[in-house]
């Protein structure tokens, strides 16, 4: 089967994380965010993607140009304006001639997307929207279905007044090819505010498919923390790349003092150097070529690679960015630091 990922998101929520990065290459252990995307399709037998990138591109392609750890063909479609979710697909019209799948780049997620195909064939359904039970969450769009799983009505932007769901749309859609009859061509249009209301008002069938599995957004800084910690306490089903041992994973070119106590679950990348009598607490995520002094104390944090960590610091609840430097004698709480 084929695909298309929506990976041209500039990331507003996420600044400034994502200055000089685009969203879906925000780091997850490691790789990012875009990568457990693509691996998932892979696992579930896709082996054709189309991906739209538009910020920052050349971050995406150089990165994923030379990477063989996933053996999915990838076919870029550079936007030189934002068209919108349905509006970037409308490009890539050309590509698709059976059903297929969208995906954000930017959601983290072990979905099982062949189960969600099932459905949607059953339903002989235009449009599958795959819905996530989650706290209420008045930032996503929800659904309301009848009880075998039609929409009725799909609000973008709820207010307190419209929840009598708790099913929010994850992105993730299985789609016929018809659906592009009712897409304009360069002109922005979005899959929630544009396409699902008109397709409904063509009374074409949109029905909804409740994944189980694990799913979560990370647009904005919480939810990207969570999601970050989510994976270490092996909530998502991935594979992180390095042995885990009592949920400490740690690679094996890492340069730690014996002196240094390592406590779970936490995650110590390629080339760390981590000096004496420094402590790394749980939930501590440490990217490679990072290099931490020491008397130095780390909890509940997540370090980007190329980082110089100094002497004496504390560094608790804080996200600390690519190739930063934080000086000696300093405490870091609460806090980002790029």
């Amino acid at each position: 089967m084929k695909a298309f990922v929506l990976a041209a998101g500039v990331g507003t929520r996420l600044k400034p994380l994502t200055t000089d990065i685009p969203k879906p290459m925000i780091p997850i252990l490691g790789k990012p965010a875009l990568y457990y995307t693509f691996l998932n399709l892979w696992k579930n037998g896709f082996d054709n993607v189309c991906v739209n990138i538009y910020y920052r591109p050349d971050a995406v392609t150089s990165y994923f140009k030379n990477n063989d750890e996933i053996s999915i063909k990838l076919n870029f479609f550079r936007e030189k304006r934002l068209l919108g979710t349905a509006g970037a697909i409308k490009n890539a019209e050309d590509f698709f001639d059976d059903t297929f799948v969208v995906m954000s780049g930017d959601g983290l997620t072990d979905i099982d997307i062949k189960k969600a195909v099932e459905f949607h064939k059953k339903k002989k359904s235009v449009v599958t929207i795959v819905l996530k039970k989650i706290d209420l969450k008045l930032e996503y769009g929800i659904a309301v279905t009848n009880k075998v799983g039609e929409v009725k009505t799909f609000i973008e932007k709820p207010s307190l007044g419209d929840i009598f769901y708790n099913g929010v749309n994850t992105g993730i859609y299985v789609l016929e090819p018809e659906i592009f009859n009712f897409i304009p061509r360069n002109k922005f249009f979005d899959f929630s505010a544009d396409l699902f209301p008109l397709l409904m008002r063509q009374k074409q069938k949109i029905y909804s498919y409740v994944m189980d599995e694990y799913w979560t957004d990370i647009g904005n800084i919480f939810e990207y923390k969570r999601g970050v910690f989510d994976v270490l306490d092996g909530k998502v089903k991935f594979d992180i790349g390095i042995n885990s041992r009592d949920n400490k994973y740690i690679s094996t070119s890492a340069r730690i003092d014996k002196s240094v106590e390592v406590c779970g679950p936490c995650f110590i990348d390629d080339n760390v150097i981590i000096g004496k009598n420094t402590v790394v607490k749980p939930y501590s995520v440490i990217s490679s070529n990072v290099k931490i002094g020491s008397n130095v104390s780390i909890s509940k944090s997540i370090i980007w690679e190329n980082s110089n960590i100094g002497c004496n610091v504390k560094i608790a609840n804080t996200l600390v960015g690519y190739g930063a430097m934080v000086p000696d004698n300093i405490a870091l709480y609460d806090s980002i630091m790029m």
